[in-house]
């Protein structure tokens, strides 16, 4: 079979077209808008099936050099790293500080329940990874960073095997979340807890997310120094004798570096800016991780695929309606909460305030859920979920 070689530049512009083609499938096709599936997403799975029809009738494989990938993957987590602003954390308060523990909590547990049941489908016990907190709570920026490390263990196709996890988390996440809080307003009476005053007030301070285009040039000069310096913090860890993701130093050094801003008041970080810049490279880096999967290395693992997806699904109803609703107060406000981790646990943020919104447009806002979900979803799970699997892979 002949074999067809994009360079990095080729392989960068095809990510783009792909990218390209997914934003224009969800602005027409509503089951893709309804459950937030990213464009790379959408456009990079046409162009890997398509490559699959290539390769499994013979006619070419299409190769990809994905040297880009890893520089994306980098300053993604980066800017996920000056998200980590302990200020915002303590001003929270006790309701954060609980709702981060479940999160942890939820974490510990997809790994356990996806190693363990892979234990005992006698599979590798990192496929169960590819079936725990890297896709779920994860999703698909994670799933697309570990994948290549569960692949340096041995596990062909790892970065195959998160991906399609990742997209039926996100799918799951959305189905399940809505019903499970409409069940337990509705059986509860929640509507009577619902608190109508803004007594609840935490948010950073909004100036520091505006954006200014003279700001993009510090910007970005902030996140290539981060990721300088995460170098040495990398080496550092890897004198540990464990295995760690490429971007976790750079990920250290950017909190360093917000904390030390908000602590000392001596330099402004863009986060605006940043976010913006993070949100660009995550696109780059899914597109590049969607184009080059190799679909037909899942064939072998569908069947315990599919076991260790159902069993998260139930893993989640059940944490959500019982365990995360309770802890959270079962009032009105944790009914939210428990449509909001729904969506963050098995696929993204997005996919939380989406499943949070359609509730409250349905009955009441709940000021308590919009401010705590995106702060524990967005700007600590990645953060911890990072530090979570990469004790597991090297206790693996």
């Amino acid at each position: 079979m002949r074999t067809f070689t994009l360079d990095m530049y080729q392989t960068l512009a095809m990510a783009v077209a792909a990218l390209y083609l997914g934003s224009f499938l969800r602005a027409r096709v509503s089951f893709l808008e309804r459950f937030c599936i990213p464009s790379p997403v959408v456009g990079g799975l046409l162009f890997a099936i398509l490559n699959c029809v290539l390769y499994v009738t013979g006619v070419i494989e299409i190769s990809f050099t994905d040297t880009l990938r890893e520089v994306c993957m980098v300053f993604f987590f980066t800017s996920v790293g000056f998200q980590a602003n302990l200020k915002v954390l303590k001003s929270g308060g006790r309701a954060l500080f609980v709702l981060l523990g479940l999160v942890i909590a939820m974490i510990l547990a997809q790994n356990g329940i996806a190693v363990g049941l892979a234990a005992a489908l006698k599979q590798d016990l990192l496929v169960g990874m590819c079936a725990g907190s890297i896709p779920m709570v994860g999703g698909h920026g994670t799933a697309g960073a570990f994948g290549p490390v569960l692949e340096d263990f041995g596990l062909i196709g790892a970065t195959t095997v998160c991906t399609a996890a990742a997209t039926y988390g996100l799918i799951s996440g959305s189905l399940i979340g809505g019903p499970i809080a409409n069940y337990l307003i509705r059986k509860k009476d929640l509507l009577k807890t619902v608190v109508k005053e803004d007594d609840f007030v935490l948010a950073e301070d909004e100036e520091a997310h505006q954006r200014d285009c003279r700001n993009y040039a510090p910007a970005s000069f902030q996140l290539i120094i981060a990721v300088g310096i995460g170098t040495v913090f990398s080496y550092l860890l890897s004198k540990t004798g464990m295995t760690f993701p490429i971007y976790i130093g750079a990920m250290i050094a950017a909190a360093v570096i917000r904390n030390l801003s908000e602590y000392f008041g001596k330099y402004t970080i863009h986060m605006g800016e940043i976010n913006d810049l993070g949100g660009i490279m995550l696109s780059l880096f899914l597109g590049i991780a969607m184009i080059t999967l190799k679909i037909w290395q899942l064939a072998e693992l569908a069947l315990p695929l599919i076991i260790l997806l159902s069993a998260q699904t139930v893993f989640m109803f059940v944490y959500a309606r019982f365990v995360v609703f309770t802890i959270m107060g079962h009032d009105y406000d944790a009914a939210v909460i428990t449509a909001g981790i729904c969506g963050f646990g098995m696929g993204a943020t997005p996919n939380a305030m989406a499943n949070m919104q359609a509730i409250c447009d349905k009955y009441a806002p709940s000021i308590k859920a919009y401010l705590l979900i995106p702060i524990a979803g967005s700007l600590f799970a990645d953060f911890i979920n990072s530090l979570v699997i990469t004790f597991f892979i090297n206790l693996l």
